[in-house]
């Protein structure tokens, strides 16, 4: 039967084009039109790219509340591919103030444009063409700019002294803006802090910045900073602002302060005795050496590849050529298809080819009890199978003996996968990550428990690819995926980081493979990265390993 392996295999069609850099994209939007005469759009803007004729979100900005012409902080990082038309999406949304997700925003407007054409003219200003792609009052502009080589991020702690106090009768609400001021004077904004609610002596939370964002690399470059009082109509008032370098901003680094006083012009120059509008401090300055997902892979940190398969009975009898799991003699089904896309990407970052491969929701051989983590090979002790062509073996040969049933449950596996990310994090060292294949052809029932378990294991060296099979609607399933807001557990504590990407495979049925493991892996080099980063470990050295490490052909 392994032909289904090659004819699934050959349709991958993989290619690596060589990216020939990293650009980082910044939005504004203007004129957005009120969705109501009493309040003013909480606006939000989804980047979404272009592949294979469908569009699939990259990433969104944060939500401003009360704003009709809002500067985003988020910046977006894309490759750029000289050799593609890369086509991009820009839709702008207005997100309910007590929802972050999109089921209760209304759509404002959308641009689209290709990536060749904000990096031609490095800034690209167009009308936000509402349904219909009739134009209407408001626009979106988006600055370009080409990471330089230097990958290494500031972390920065501020607080203020004495602020000026704006409001009649509470206290400033103050938030900081951090500006780059380019070569041609025109600032960039770089960071903004979250509002301290009735505070004049804020103490904003800590933040990480890439270098190359705060000042180009440039240790000498101006960077302006403005104090504002936030107000709920989006009519923030100007406390006051000063000018600075990150070569200043260095005198933080051996845990000194440095502090600025913020100047309001206007004061300065009609009062006689004005002295500043408060100081504002700068706690800490640490410089976080950034290693690059190459960097740990050259390292020696193998990956370790994982595979969950769903045997409930709502896949239908697999006897019957409707079945999800009907094994087709010349045609792979929707698992093997899934299975083998992102398989084959991971199995290069494996040296010894050997996956772990379980399933979940059947009543399994000799007593019939559910299981919901049984081994595919029947082997509790050694559930592991040679390479994908040995999980699409074990998988074609467990499906007679087990008789598929339910209910959904996808929390065990879950655990089985984290218990052993837990032993490689007590290592301390960046050897072994774990990616969990989840493939499924429902919305899984242990949801209280699922989300539990990813929250726990977003402390771990450890991601999580689900991807739908089949038809059904899988709209709860988003929920998991943070993109939509951020995952949190039944009792409310929330993801570290965002492990989890969630695909229906229906998305990619008339896609090659290819696409398939392009979107749902896209993300893993970012989580490796993030996790060892986050932790301090770095990549080990190649002279570490390369005497035990030994490789399958």
């Amino acid at each position: 039967m392994s032909n289904i392996y090659e004819s699934a295999a050959n349709t991958l069609g993989l290619f690596n084009s060589p990216c020939l850099t990293k650009v980082e994209l910044r939005v504004a939007c203007k004129g957005i039109s009120d969705r109501d005469a009493l309040s003013k759009p909480d606006p939000c803007v989804i980047l979404k790219m272009q592949s294979h004729g469908q569009w699939f979100e990259v990433d969104r900005t944060e939500v401003i509340r009360s704003s009709i012409s809002p500067v985003f902080s988020k910046v977006f990082t894309v490759d750029f591919y000289f050799e593609e038309v890369q086509r991009l999406r820009y839709e702008l949304h207005d997100i309910s103030s007590n929802h972050n997700g999109l089921k209760e925003a209304d759509f404002l407007g959308a641009m689209e444009c290709t990536l060749g054409q904000i990096v031609s003219q490095r800034k690209l200003s167009k009308a936000l063409l509402k349904q219909g792609n009739t134009a209407g009052k408001s626009s979106i502009t988006v600055t370009a700019e080409e990471l330089s080589g230097n990958d290494d991020y500031v972390e920065l702690s501020f607080s203020a002294r004495k602020l000026d106090d704006k409001d009649f009768f509470s206290k400033s609400d103050p938030f900081l803006e951090i500006f780059r001021i380019n070569d041609d004077a025109t600032g960039s904004l770089v960071h903004r802090t979250e509002t301290i609610m009735n505070n004049l002596n804020p103490l904003w939370k800590t933040f990480k910045v890439s270098l190359n964002t705060l000042c180009s690399g440039d240790h000498d470059r101006e960077l302006k900073c403005t104090v504002w009082d936030w107000d709920s109509n989006g009519k923030h008032d100007f406390i006051g602002e000063f000018q600075t370098t990150f070569k200043d901003m260095r005198g933080a680094l051996d845990g000194k302060q440095v502090q600025w006083e913020c100047i309001n012009p206007k004061y300065q120059v009609k009062k006689k005795n004005y002295r500043n509008s408060g100081v504002v401090i700068l706690n800490q300055c640490k410089i976080i050496k950034m290693h690059s997902f190459l960097d740990y892979i050259m390292g020696g940190c193998q990956i370790q590849f994982t595979v969950a398969i769903d045997f409930t009975a709502s896949n239908g009898d697999p006897r019957n050529s409707c079945s999800l799991h009907y094994i087709h003699p010349y045609q792979p089904n929707e698992y093997l298809k899934a299975l083998v896309a992102v398989g084959e990407i991971c199995q290069d970052y494996d040296s010894d080819k050997m996956f772990p491969a379980f399933g979940f929701g059947a009543q399994i051989p000799p007593d019939f009890k559910v299981s919901h983590d049984f081994a595919v090979n029947f082997d509790e002790d050694n559930p592991e199978c040679a390479g994908i062509q040995g999980v699409v073996e074990a998988y074609q040969n467990c499906l007679p003996k087990i008789q598929l049933y339910g209910p959904t449950n996808i929390a065990p596996i879950i655990q089985k996968v984290a218990s052993s990310a837990s032993e490689e994090m007590h290592t301390k060292e960046a050897m072994e990550y774990f990616i969990l294949l989840i493939l499924t052809d429902g919305v899984i029932t242990d949801m209280a428990d699922t989300r539990e378990a990813i929250v726990h294991a977003s402390h771990l060296p450890m991601s999580v690819i689900i991807v739908g099979v089949g038809n059904a609607d899988f709209s709860d399933m988003q929920m998991l995926d943070g993109d939509d807001g951020i995952l949190r557990s039944p009792k409310g504590e929330p993801v570290l980081r965002d492990i989890v990407q969630f695909v229906p495979f229906r998305n990619f049925k008339h896609a090659s493979p290819a696409a398939l493991a392009k979107s749902v892996l896209a993300e893993v080099p970012n989580q490796v990265v993030d996790y060892y980063n986050g932790k301090g470990i770095k990549p080990k050295c190649l002279s570490d390993f390369e005497s035990s490490r030994t490789f399958s052909p």
